[in-house]
């Protein structure tokens, strides 16, 4: 498998740099290391690694899946990807599946960026360049955690990096939930028998507004929060998250906070590619997207 991706490592990177000089490094693989203990769940994550990159900037992966599902494999292409390109990911995951589930899994999420800053140094990694990046579900915990990891405080005090901070520079989303009313709003329609966000919050917003609000990255895209850089990836074919309601609304909102924040719309595209394995065509989804996220990122990290 890993001689199949480098071959196609190969050929994205080429895209993403515009030429066939990109340095490539070789990858470290550091898997299944606990990150946090939550109530009585170890929390794991793994760590790809540029080998021989000093300080190499991170980026924490955040898996979709509704909050109900996923797994922290579906960031392994993407991680052999980057750290190929210099580039260190921790792909991590947090407790699935249970009615109410927020915000423990927003507390996971923030425990996770804590351990790899206090880590930094354990692993050669820099701990003033790390980022989020995170699909569907997975933006949603990792966008709020961007923007307002340190409204998350009243849990997990004796973690043991509970005192470091949570800031960081970029934020990357494919096809993420921002705003979880037009969520809930969407699942009447798309997913009636499964609301995913009702399930997620444990009630209506008929029953509790202000926790629809509270969890909503939407809710924080404010002028004293807007050093962080943005990039919003999806598809024009989304019926499981609405472009619109979701990106493009959270695309305004942080434009109008004067945030830094682009947007790479996909032809085509619907929902659940991100965790697909790499093609060596440039007209794949992941290829169209790489050469404006590889800027973005040289440019945010």
């Amino acid at each position: 498998m890993l001689s199949t991706f480098t071959s196609i490592a190969g050929v994205a990177m080429m895209l993403a740099a515009g030429h066939a000089a990109a340095a490539e490094y070789e990858i470290v693989n550091k898997p299944d290391l606990a990150f946090a203990v939550h109530d009585g769940v170890k929390l794991l994550g793994d760590l790809y690694l540029p080998k021989g990159k000093t300080k190499a900037p991170v980026l924490v992966a955040v898996h979709g899946g509704g909050w109900q599902i996923g797994t922290r494999q579906f960031y392994r292409y993407w991680g052999l990807f980057f750290a190929r390109a210099g580039y260190a990911v921790f792909a991590v995951e947090y407790r699935l599946g249970k009615d109410g589930t927020y915000p423990r899994a927003v507390y996971d999420t923030k425990a996770a960026v804590q351990f790899i800053r206090a880590k930094a140094a354990e692993f050669d990694l820099d701990p003033d360049r790390i980022g989020l990046i995170g699909d569907s579900a997975g933006a949603h915990l990792a966008a709020l955690v961007a923007l307002a990891g340190d409204q998350f405080t009243s849990e997990y005090r004796d973690d043991a990096n509970a005192a470091v901070p949570t800031d960081v520079k970029a934020f990357v989303g494919f096809y993420g939930i921002y705003d979880l009313y037009a969520q809930w709003t969407h699942d009447l329609v798309g997913r009636p028998g499964d609301r995913i966000v009702e399930k997620f919050l444990g009630v209506p917003p008929t029953k509790n507004r202000r926790i629809y609000f509270d969890a909503s990255p939407i809710s924080y895209t404010t002028v004293d929060h807007n050093k962080l850089r943005v990039m919003l990836i999806h598809g024009t074919h989304d019926d499981v998250v609405d472009p619109e309601t979701q990106s493009g609304a959270f695309l305004a909102a942080l434009t109008q906070a004067q945030f830094f924040a682009r947007r790479i719309i996909i032809p085509g595209a619907g929902h659940f590619w991100s965790s697909e394995p790499f093609e060596a065509d440039p007209h794949s989804y992941a290829a169209q997207a790489i050469p404006r996220l590889m800027r973005f990122l040289e440019s945010s990290l």
